[in-house]
């Protein structure tokens, strides 16, 4: 006979525990101490077994029913209820232990290890900032679409455009090794489009300037009046148009003087390969007047208050600044200008970009080894110094007037 609500709720205590049957094992069990306790009865593996399904009230004799039926399927499948009660319960608490905090530690600690330090600390600080604060706390299993877009669109109304797509990456990779590692069954970023849910920005390239424009600037460099370390690295920089930190980071033993060259090793690049930068006589020149004011340090550009770090990143712009260039002219800018003039000039595209160290999508062009191109290199940059030193003395830009040796 099967029981009713009312039976349940007037069941009173015993001296003894005893059982309320409502068939196929299903009973209540009344405690002396008032409590009531749904459980089961059921036999797996040839032997008797107990499944505790909850307390009276709190799970209803509606609800005891459905939970007797699930049971009842699982023994269908071979399946042991209680065993498959403890493991949801192991799942449940390793859900609950695996915050997205947690599994970005764990991210983080596996690669940082493969990157450069620079790198790896922005990469940290940018998740600790922007990501933690708003899903750092949730578990990696119930983190949503939405909670994802959006923490990387109160990053975008914050004014950090730039910031919001690099965070949506990191969230990306994260859940990726989560994938990877089995804590996830899907990633739900690969739904999410960025361009879906962030607004489109024009892409903003580092002012630079016209060949017309170097005439001016290279007067202004030339009676810089500030510091001489940081004129000379103005001067090189120009000559030589690598990237900012490349430049700044130079040891006196990458130079290889009787050959001309500089030869960056593969840690310190951006792509992670070695790179040779073949120096002109102007270049040498500068170097050499580098090397009797801060030879006795390791690095070309030291800091004046502590040579064993190097001069700041902002040296060279705020001495641009100072020069009226703000606006008009970055570090980095530099880059562009020679790109430009050479391209202009007729220079070979491929050894323009390989002398700028970039990383080329075409297979083919990017098979060539670093020191591919190096005898065109050569003339190239001493065509450019001897250009730069022609436009100053003149003041004018003579177009075609340089012909690049066969």
């Amino acid at each position: 006979m099967k029981l009713t609500d009312i039976q349940i709720k007037n069941a009173k205590p015993k001296e003894k525990q005893y059982k309320l049957s409502d068939g196929e094992g299903l009973y209540v069990l009344i405690r002396p101490n008032g409590s009531k306790l749904w459980q089961m009865r059921y036999r797996f593996a040839e032997k008797q077994k107990t499944l505790s399904i909850g307390k009276y009230p709190l799970v209803s004799l509606s609800k005891a029913r459905e939970l007797k039926i699930e049971a009842k399927k699982l023994l269908a499948e071979n399946i042991d209820p209680s065993q498959e009660k403890q493991r949801k319960k192991r799942q449940v608490y390793k859900d609950t232990e695996n915050t997205f905090q947690r599994i970005a530690e764990q991210w983080y600690k596996r690669h940082k290890r493969s990157w450069k330090e620079q790198h790896a600390h922005k990469t940290w600080r940018r998740i600790e900032m922007h990501i933690l604060p708003d899903i750092g706390n949730i578990p990696i299993t119930q983190l949503t679409a939405h909670d994802i877009i959006r923490c990387v669109q109160r990053i975008e109304d914050s004014g950090a455009a730039d910031i919001a797509k690099r965070s949506f990456q990191n969230i990306k990779r994260i859940l990726d090794y989560a994938l990877i590692e089995q804590m996830l069954t899907q990633n739900i970023t690969h739904s999410i489009r960025p361009q879906d849910i962030l607004r489109r920005t024009k892409t903003k390239h580092n002012p630079h300037l016209e060949a017309h424009e170097l005439p001016e600037y290279l007067h202004k460099v030339e009676i810089y009046d500030g510091e001489l370390q940081t004129k000379l690295a103005l001067k090189l920089m120009m000559l030589v148009f690598i990237r900012h930190n490349e430049l700044l980071n130079a040891r006196w033993d990458e130079f290889i003087f009787k050959r001309s060259e500089w030869r960056i090793p593969a840690e310190r690049m951006k792509m992670d390969k070695p790179h040779i930068v073949p120096l002109s006589k102007q270049a040498v020149e500068i170097l050499e007047e580098l090397k009797r004011i801060n030879g006795i340090f390791d690095y070309v550009f030291p800091q004046k208050r502590n040579p064993r770090k190097v001069m700041s990143n902002g040296t060279m712009t705020r001495a641009l600044h100072k020069m009226g260039y703000k606006g008009k002219l970055t570090v980095h800018g530099m880059r562009g200008t020679a790109s430009t003039i050479l391209n202009e000039n007729g220079f070979n595209p491929d050894a323009i970009e390989l002398q700028q160290s970039r990383q080329d999508q075409n297979k083919v062009r990017a098979s060539y080894n670093h020191a591919h191109y190096l005898d065109e290199r050569r003339q190239m940059m001493q065509w450019w110094a001897d250009y730069l030193d022609d436009i100053a003395q003149n003041g004018t830009v003579v177009v075609g007037k340089f012909e690049k040796s066969a």
